[in-house]
């Protein structure tokens, strides 16, 4: 199957978006995301950009995390398109001591800007302890 100009596009903000997770790469991910972005993350408030950069670099800051995120689906309309991924996460505290593994699902929204660029525009995931 061949893929789309915007899927191939949107997969490629998906990779580095990935990536930039865990190189701790804060500058990259604010490329990547829209100025009115929001994350939604089980049991807490919304984030927007405002307050990403604190907790990114604070989670960072305490541990080693490892994401793995593998798309499962792509739909572009327009100029908006959704992914959605399975995710697993291994965060390991910097401090020594076990590693807390997460696993779960993720839908992430992305926006067409007038540039032809695609951005994160909107992110929600399930992640939860993954029992051992």
């Amino acid at each position: 199957m061949r893929l789309g100009i915007d899927e191939t596009a949107i997969r490629e903000v998906h990779s580095s978006w990935i990536d930039a997770v865990n190189a701790g790469d804060l500058a990259r991910l604010l490329t990547l995301m829209t100025d009115d972005v929001v994350f939604l993350n089980p049991g807490k408030e919304p984030v927007g950009r405002r307050e990403f950069p604190s907790g990114f670099l604070i989670g960072h800051q305490r541990s080693w995390i490892h994401c793995v995120s593998e798309i499962e689906e792509v739909a572009v309309f327009g100029e908006v398109a959704y992914t959605r991924c399975r995710d697993s996460l291994s965060v390991k505290p910097r401090a020594g001591g076990e590693a807390t593994e997460l696993a779960g699902d993720r839908i992430t929204i992305y926006r067409k800007q007038p540039d032809g660029h695609w951005l994160l525009a909107r992110d929600a995931q399930t992640l939860s302890s993954v029992s051992r």
